[in-house]
């Protein structure tokens, strides 16, 4: 409605105090209420109800008008109230509705919240003072608005009430209106108002206006904003004055403390209130035990909960879930898991979001077999999954590459009445797109449509990446296309998405015309689209233009960061230009954008481009001395420049150091490795006065040399030794990989190669089913070279005797010979 509620009420003349008249001369006798009931009766099961209700109140000499109000009070049904109040109003004979029928029908719309009739009637009963509505009935509808979001109309009628009838709502009614301005955020209009209901009171001892509730309300909204403090010398100066301080008090005060991240104090105040001989409650204890979880402080969780049971407070499903989630959150999901046990032994039982959280996490620590486990055990004690379930599971089956079994649960999570959602299939698509399988993903964006669930802009920004990233600019252009035709107004990642696309597919000039033609649109790119074009300059080498973007770029109030002083940085350096891109540093630290792991990456690449080796290598140590963690592009750059200049020992030393990291290499690792190996064999045996003597002894340098002693080819070498390496720092799967790619180049497995993936299985706690991961082929001879190279990664592995991949060799040698 475009005028506001007071806009509509018409004051009455002179302001004088609406009258009070007499209710109707039929007070609420058993013959009344008898036939009340029936008229009630006839109103709400009869369509053509108004002969029927003439001639009954007929019978007994009744004006409808007389009992109005009394079936009002009584209806269920505001609609059939307001055809009631229709018909009576329109009546050509008899008394009109008085007072208390109008107030009577405010109530009841109140009651349902018909707020639209409720304006309307309003409008036109305070233009009448003989039809004035009690304060009661203004009661109604002040509380009805609060209690449903409308907290404006609610104070302007408060205003109105206190205004035309100089009194104040009742207690309750203030409450609600109270409780409704802080719950949508509206605290100073809460406190301002409760002041003023303090200075009306005029200094009384008993405040009728407000109680120890009103007060709690404002001392949660002051909380709520991190003002604990000011909340809790509210409490002191109001009490004795109508208000008496319980534990509520504290809970609140305890809570708005923990929130703050204060636990210190909130603690200080638990124990303050057992001193005052305040009984903590299940709220008190949930309150501060959340405080702790978020602190990591398990010590005095545990402590807190065993008082809990000391002193009979039931340690609820809540206050359980609240622990396990912190711990998982902290790493310490065995914990967790022992406290559910605990939790069973003090027969709290589990709920849905006890495993919803282990599930969640394991899953997140990429332990989906646990995960599957957990939903077992759900299914099993009758609890029903939910999206919440299955979401985190297809999410990391996806991530896996394990898409049949995450569209299997897909389908189970339907089963279960719980219907996918944009977050499930988001989570879906995402994962899917993460892996590459963009096809998929959008299969999976054809079927939720099927089925009657709208993509957001989100997941068409996920697809659109993913298209790009594959070279399919047209089919990314068409879901712009579909986007729009759907009315989802794209949003400016996904513009900036289109303009990364263009520029991925060398198509610059349709990238700089998309992102003029946005900025025409009138809408705002952003940094993310900022940095898509200055990425697009540095990749054509525009660096001129790319600094260029980046002035446009402030000029528009948008600050540059890290990506794109990074991006800057690697144009340059790609430019051969280390000396400009040095330069931007000192820039980029004066705006407080600190180098990350790509920016040192670039600047590693440049001194090699350089022959700067010292320089490269000084960067790289400075970098982890700065706690910056390289990631597999920095490990890349550093091994693929040694392998090329020759210096094996030290890419190899680099290789190790990245799994022992775990930092899992790609295949730009494993060519830069194979190739450097394969390239550079003499290199291998002769002095490299340079490097030190661990890197020259290290397992990748000493097993190649003895493979390559013993007439191995230098590239099946190098496969070999990345392949025990990967092995021997518990990258089974990695390893495997590597394998596969390995035969399918045509390059046979043998010896070294099983001896090697057998010392990975068995690091992996897979031992006794070695059999159904690999296969053995090999001759009594190929076992004992094999059973020769496992004792030689004994050594290295510092074990002191035989491992259990030597083992298992031993009787192989020896069943074999047998």
């Amino acid at each position: 409605m475009s005028k506001t509620l007071l806009s509509r009420i018409k004051p009455l003349h002179n302001n004088p105090k609406p009258k009070t008249p007499s209710p109707s001369n039929f007070p609420l006798t058993r013959h009344i209420k008898q036939l009340v009931n029936e008229i009630c009766e006839i109103l709400q099961t009869q369509d053509q109800w108004e002969h029927t209700v003439e001639t009954r109140l007929s019978q007994e000499e009744i004006v409808p008008s007389d009992i109005a109000h009394h079936v009002f009070d009584k209806l269920k049904d505001p609609h059939v109230g307001l055809k009631f109040f229709d018909w009576v109003s329109k009546r050509p004979y008899g008394c009109p509705l008085d007072h208390f029928a109008c107030s009577s029908l405010l109530k009841l719309l109140a009651k349902f919240r018909v707020f639209a009739e409720i304006e309307s009637l309003l409008s036109n009963l305070t233009t009448c003072e003989d039809k004035f509505p009690t304060l009661e009935a203004l009661d109604a509808v002040i509380k009805a608005y609060s209690d449903t979001g409308f907290v404006d109309k609610a104070v302007e009628l408060y205003y109105f009430v206190l205004k035309t009838y100089d009194l104040v709502p009742h207690v309750v009614t203030v409450n609600s209106l109270l409780h409704g301005l802080v719950k949508h955020g509206k605290i100073k209009d809460a406190r301002r108002l409760y002041d003023e209901l303090i200075e009306r009171s005029s200094g009384d001892v008993e405040n009728k206006f407000l109680d120890n509730f009103s007060t709690c309300i404002i001392v949660t909204g002051l909380s709520k904003e991190g003002k604990v403090e000011e909340g809790r010398k509210l409490i002191e100066d109001r009490c004795g004055k109508g208000c008496i301080p319980n534990v509520v008090f504290y809970n609140t005060l305890i809570d708005g403390y923990c929130k703050k991240g204060d636990i210190r104090s909130a603690y200080a105040l638990f124990n303050e209130l057992k001193k005052k001989s305040f009984l903590p409650i299940v709220e008190t204890y949930g309150a501060l035990i959340n405080g702790f979880c978020k602190d990591g402080n398990f010590e005095k969780v545990d402590m807190l909960v065993q008082e809990m049971v000391a002193r009979g407070v039931i340690v609820n499903s809540r206050v359980y879930n609240t622990i396990i989630d912190a711990k998982c959150r902290h790493g310490f999901t065995a914990e967790a898991i022992d406290t559910v046990r605990k939790m069973v032994e003090a027969g709290s039982k589990p709920d849905i979001v006890t495993y919803n959280t282990l599930m969640a996490y394991s899953c997140k620590d990429e332990k989906i077999q646990e995960a599957e486990k957990f939903l077992e055990q759900v299914k099993n004690m009758g609890l029903v999954p939910t999206k919440f379930s299955y979401t985190p599971m297809i999410h990391a089956y996806c991530k896996f590459g394990d898409f049949e079994r995450a569209l299997s649960l897909l389908a189970e999570m339907t089963e279960y009445g719980d219907k996918p959602d944009v977050s499930t299939y988001g989570a879906l698509v995402h994962g899917l797109v993460v892996s590459g399988e963009v096809d998929v993903a959008l299969v999976i964006r054809e079927k939720m449509i099927e089925r009657g669930v709208s993509p957001d802009a989100g997941i068409y920004n996920v697809l659109m990446s993913g298209l790009c990233k594959k070279l399919k600019l047209s089919v990314a252009r068409q879901l712009l296309d579909e986007m729009l035709d759907r009315g989802i107004l794209p949003d400016v990642y996904v513009y900036a998405t289109l303009v990364d696309g263009c520029v991925r597919n060398g198509e610059f000039q349709e990238a700089k015309k998309l992102f003029e033609q946005t900025i025409e649109m009138g809408m705002d790119l952003g940094l993310v689209g900022y940095n898509a074009m200055i990425k697009g300059y540095c990749k054509f080498g525009l660096m001129k233009d790319a600094v260029a973007c980046m002035s446009r770029m402030k000029k528009s109030k948008l600050f540059p960061d890290a990506f794109t002083y990074s991006t800057l940085i690697d144009g340059y350096v790609k430019q051969h230009d280390l000396c400009r891109a040095l330069m931007i540093i000192p820039h980029m630290i004066k705006h407080n954008c600190m180098p990350n792991v790509v920016t040192y990456s670039s600047l590693i690449y440049g001194f090699f481009q350089n022959g700067d080796l010292v320089g490269a290598e000084n960067l790289f140590n400075g970098m982890q001395s700065n706690g910056m963690m390289p990631n597999v592009i920095t490990y890349s750059i550093l091994i693929g420049s040694f392998c090329k200049v020759g210096k094996l020992a030290k890419a190899a030393s680099i290789f190790v150091n990245m799994l022992k990291h775990k930092c899992y290499p790609t295949d730009v690792t494993f060519n830069y490795l194979v190739n450097g190996f394969s390239h550079c064999t003499p290199a291998i045996f002769s002095k490299e006065k340079n490097d030190p003597q661990d890197e020259k002894n290290s397992m990748f340098m000493g097993t190649f040399k003895r493979m390559i002693s013993d007439g191995w080819c230098p590239r099946t070498a190098a496969y070999n030794c990345i392949i025990i390496c990967l092995c021997l720092h518990k990258m089974l799967k990695t390893a495997l990989q590597l394998r596969d790619k390995m035969i399918s180049k045509g390059y046979t497995t043998d010896s070294v190669t099983f001896a090697a993936l057998l010392h990975g299985i068995c690091l992996d706690g897979k031992s006794k089913e070695w059999k159904s991961i690999i296969s053995c082929s090999l001759s009594a001879t190929e076992l004992s070279v094999a059973l020769r190279y496992s004792l030689i990664f004994d050594e290295y592995l510092r074990h002191g005797f035989d491992s259990e991949a030597s083992v298992i060799l031993h009787t192989l040698v020896k069943d074999h010979v047998s």
